[in-house]
């Protein structure tokens, strides 16, 4: 079951990349304005829509498009690796290890330029992860050997 569902996260990581890939910045700051509106009229000390609403306004060309191209090539190494699981390969599992480590290590690097917290959350997410792909290897590495 947590297999078909990291197989679902993919693909909701590949259809978002590719919306973020197509949809401008400025719409993504009128979205974002649109449902934060009401909020901001009833309280405008509003933490989280104030966040939202700023975060949306201060959304580059150049965060979008790492994002999107994150987004797409992390759910497309899922899905490769989901197919692996699925079909039982063994080599699937290391190779999660490595692609999320990877993943991990760059998105470090690029937050001491950007400081986006987005990447700190992706960051830990993907440490959450691992442990889980990690626990599973070994459970599964325990049933195959004799």
């Amino acid at each position: 079951m947590s297999v078909w569902l990291k197989g679902a996260h993919a693909l909701i990581e590949c259809v978002g990349g590719i919306l973020l890939y197509l949809v401008t910045t400025e719409t993504i700051a009128s979205w974002v304005n649109i449902l934060t509106q009401e909020e901001l009229i009833e309280d405008p000390n509003d933490f989280i829509a104030s966040y939202l609403s700023r975060t949306a306004a201060e959304f580059s060309v150049a965060s979008k498009e790492f994002y999107a191209f994150y987004l797409l090539s992390h759910g497309l190494i899922k899905l490769l690796l989901v197919v692996g699981l699925l079909r039982g390969k063994l080599w699937s599992y290391p190779a999660s290890l490595v692609a999320l480590g990877a993943f991990m290590a760059y998105q470090i690097y690029r937050y001491s330029y950007t400081h986006s917290p987005g990447l700190l959350v992706l960051t830990i997410f993907d440490a959450v992860v691992m442990w889980l792909i990690w626990q599973e290897w070994k459970t599964v590495r325990h049933h195959i050997t004799p």
